[in-house]
């Protein structure tokens, strides 16, 4: 934990069909929205106390935690166990530098360092397609550092998941919160519509939620040799698609957090629900950094579980988000492909959208 202040700021960015805010505070964004025939989709979400003036009675709480919204980036995903520090590292919890601003751009720098390594923001706003595509560059630095992104999708009622192939499925050895977990620990397999559930039955982890009071954490390993990761969630009460990107030889796995009134004490007080966390990443998982160091479910499937720091290279990790209306009849997204910043998508009908060529996609190296 950490009783640091916590700087507040905001800087913003926008198009004529999208608009960000970033806490220059902690790196997270307060809000990513799409605007849509005079209306607009906020596919990301905000944790209840973050808007209700409670920031002496959080004061313990790690700044990530407090201020508990949108997507952030972890570098150190998880425990900062390795090198003292608040959970998912500096890079979610101390502040950035606004370097430069355009139209429907920002771009910002961390005011320290991690491991050695300067990191840098970029973010780039789509003015065809609904989508902000993010990229960090970490130069230099020294030892081995798990990253992630960091985004919560928020859910009224029902929705469907799906995302490109995966090799297997994996949970840690013990639940997030103990008798509250729906997924076996530890557990695994390839199959994610049977995965091993705690009572001894089987879970379909593409039908949200996965069960109420639940707190849930699951890592998820890309096939060898996809050319795209991509995680898509239907939304049956907002009647849309929200769908994330990843380069996958940068960002081999994909950790979902489950999180659904699972935990009871303040300041959760069992409202957390809804909320599903798409963590794409290049970590072992919920064991934190240290776990990078010892032997662990990714290392031995020959998987990066974390990248290597040295003085003069340069790790760029390129990352999107896009929301759009649901199709009429779509119930699960079944294909994702991007070729030449032209994006398509398609149902499990059969029914596809093409979107137009983007630079966004190319600014970030999609």
């Amino acid at each position: 934990m950490t009783t640091q202040a916590l700087a507040h700021g905001v800087a913003r960015a926008e198009t004529g069909i999208a608009r960000v805010e970033v806490d220059t505070g902690t790196g997270g964004l307060n809000s990513l929205s799409f605007a849509f025939g005079g209306g607009e989709i906020a596919p990301l979400h905000r944790a209840p106390w973050v808007d209700e003036g409670r920031e002496d009675e959080l004061a313990l709480m790690d700044p990530v935690e407090r201020r508990l919204a949108g997507d952030f980036f972890c570098a150190p995903f998880g425990g900062n166990d390795v090198e003292p520090g608040p959970i998912h590292g500096w890079t979610a919890n101390s502040p950035w530098r606004v370097v430069g601003a355009g139209d429907g751009a920002l771009d910002l720098r961390l005011d320290r360092l991690v491991q050695g390594a300067e990191i840098t923001k970029s973010l780039r706003l789509g003015r065809q397609v609904p989508v902000l595509c993010q990229e960090h560059r970490i130069l230099g630095g020294e030892g081995r550092l798990p990253v992630a992104h960091h985004p919560m999708i928020r859910m009224q009622g029902a929705a469907r998941f799906s995302c490109s192939a995966k090799r297997f499925a994996v949970t840690p050895d013990a639940p997030l919160e103990a008798g509250r977990n729906r997924l076996a620990c530890p557990a695994r397999g390839a199959d994610l519509s049977a995965f091993p559930a705690a009572g001894g039955d089987t879970v379909d982890l593409h039908a949200l939620p996965i069960a109420e009071g639940c707190e849930d954490f699951i890592l998820l390993v890309e096939a060898a040799g996809s050319p795209l990761g991509w995680s898509a969630v239907v939304r049956d009460a907002e009647d849309d698609v929200v769908l994330i990107l990843k380069d996958p030889a940068t960002l081999p796995v994909t950790m979902l957090w489950h999180s659904n009134g699972g935990r009871d004490y303040a300041p959760w007080d069992g409202r957390h629900t809804g909320v599903l966390g798409i963590e794409d990443g290049c970590a072992p998982g919920a064991g934190g950094h240290s776990a990078a160091f010892h032997p662990n479910a990714v290392s031995a499937a020959g998987v990066a579980d974390a990248l290597d720091l040295a003085p003069g290279r340069e790790h760029r990790i390129a990352h999107a988000i896009l929301a759009f209306p649901r199709p009429g009849g779509w119930r699960e997204v079944a294909e994702v492909t991007l070729e030449g910043g032209r994006l398509r998508v398609a149902d499990r009908s059969g029914d596809a959208l093409q979107f137009d060529a983007e630079p966004a996609f190319a600014a970030v190296g999609l």
